[in-house]
């Protein structure tokens, strides 16, 4: 008998089990190979250690059948060899031999050896051993294969994953999880939920970690919650964390990661930019009221004045029609930059209110220095230099401007500040427009 054999595989079907039979007694090689043949299986056969450990390397046969007393290399040698190679060391082995004693069984089993059968065999028990470890052999590699699964895809998500001890310790850490923090892969594992979260949020997790610990039949999931969380290099970085209570021998917490860093980005954005004038990118009249009120309740605290400019571009409608809608819509942005440049402190703003009209509120802030602030802007704009071919006030474009100042009392209303602003910007066009008018209701001006 050849040294290699090997039953023939029917195409297109699933590969048998295959088995390498290892004896240097051709008798009792072939009484193995046609006893596992007639179970259906793939057989090698070998007559030496040598020839054991080549074939096996190839072929990697499901299981082995392994005499111990051959001439060279015996049957322990052979098997430490195999258990020594990465490509063999997981195939189980089944020693054969005359011998035995218990030192020759419990040698076996030290150097890797799954089963002992005795000779001579009993082929019966020999079919029934190989079905045995086969079998456990297929469970277990099933349970590699679907850990292995589970792995890869842990490994792979999107979403951050750590697996978290009662005590708080990160038992795990997925390579999107250390991404997001900052840390080299593997290297998360080990440190404790306190070197990322704030003492507040750790302990708190803590407590329902022990909580659940000592009753986990009572205490609920804790759900998704976003916190914020110290990056490797120190930095902070807004995150969803959601936390799931597993008991696997002892308490652990599957924590889920979400970087909702881009959602607050944007979500920042959509506020600035619902408050925010799409054209002239000043503030917008939402922004503004909302802003004249908070001011005015600080003024009503404080007894300070409160001075509001209004200002309208002269002849815009004209300078539309002269120039087109292009041309009015770059003078508008040009007079916004212009007012803009006088909101110096966090306690003003200037906004487009509507069309061709600003606004600047200029808080603690008198009725002098509003108005000399107000001719400011009004300069600035006539400084442009924008040309404006058929206004009847200038050769340039100018504006109108009017300012109220005012020292809130509670009997006052914001609209009384607002409506004598804009009445004097009327008053300042109604005098010749391209100037300032100031006024100042009630005792405003006395007390400013």
């Amino acid at each position: 008998m050849s040294p290699l054999s090997a039953a023939p595989l029917l195409a297109g079907r699933p590969r048998n089990a295959a088995i390498l039979i290892v004896d240097d007694a051709p008798m009792n090689a072939g009484a193995l190979r046609q006893t596992m043949a007639d179970q259906g299986y793939q057989t090698f056969v070998a007559n030496c250690g040598e020839s054991a450990i080549t074939i096996a390397r190839r072929v990697r046969p499901d299981l082995i059948l392994l005499d111990v007393v051959m001439p060279g290399m015996d049957g322990f040698e052979t098997c430490r060899q195999l258990k020594a190679h990465a490509g063999t060391q997981a195939i189980p082995v089944i020693l054969m031999s005359a011998r035995s004693d218990t030192d020759a069984i419990v040698a076996g089993f030290d150097i890797g050896a799954v089963d002992y059968l005795s000779k001579p065999l009993r082929m019966a028990e020999v079919s029934a051993r190989v079905r045995s470890q086969l079998q456990m052999r297929s469970n277990n590699d099933t349970r590699q294969e679907q850990a292995e699964r589970l792995r890869t895809i842990v490994d792979s998500m999107a979403e951050g994953l750590m697996i978290i001890e009662a005590s708080g310790r990160i038992q795990y850490a997925n390579p999107a999880c250390a991404g997001y923090l900052g840390y080299p892969p593997g290297e998360l594992a080990g440190h404790s939920i306190g070197e990322l979260l704030s003492a507040q949020v750790t302990q708190e997790y803590l407590d329902y970690f022990a909580g659940y610990a000592a009753c986990p039949g009572t205490v609920h999931q804790h759900g998704a919650r976003e916190v914020v969380l110290r990056r490797h290099d120190g930095a902070l970085c807004p995150m969803d964390l959601t936390l799931t209570p597993m008991y696997v021998r002892e308490p652990l917490f599957i924590g889920l990661l979400h970087d909702i860093t881009h959602h607050k980005l944007c979500e920042t954005e959509l506020q600035r930019a619902a408050l925010v004038d799409p054209l002239t990118r000043i503030a917008n009249r939402r922004h503004f009221d909302s802003f004249l009120d908070k001011e005015w309740q600080r003024a009503l605290r404080s007894g300070t004045p409160l001075s509001l400019v209004v200002l309208d571009v002269d002849h815009f409608k004209l300078y539309n029609d002269a120039l087109g809608h292009p041309a009015g819509d770059l003078c508008l942005q040009s007079v916004a930059q212009a007012v803009q440049s006088h909101a110096l402190r966090a306690t003003d703003l200037a906004a487009r209110y509507g069309g061709e009209e600003f606004v600047l509120l200029f808080a603690e802030t008198p009725a002098d220095k509003a108005q000399l602030l107000a001719e400011s802007i009004r300069k600035r704009v006539e400084a442009l230099r924008l040309e404006h071919p058929r206004s009847p006030t200038s050769a340039w474009l100018t504006a109108s401007i009017g300012v109220a100042t005012m020292i809130p009392t509670q009997r006052d209303a914001i609209e009384t500040l607002f409506a004598a602003a804009d009445r004097a910007m009327y008053r300042a066009k109604e005098g010749g427009r391209n100037r300032v008018h100031a006024v100042c209701p009630g005792q405003a001006c006395r007390l400013a």
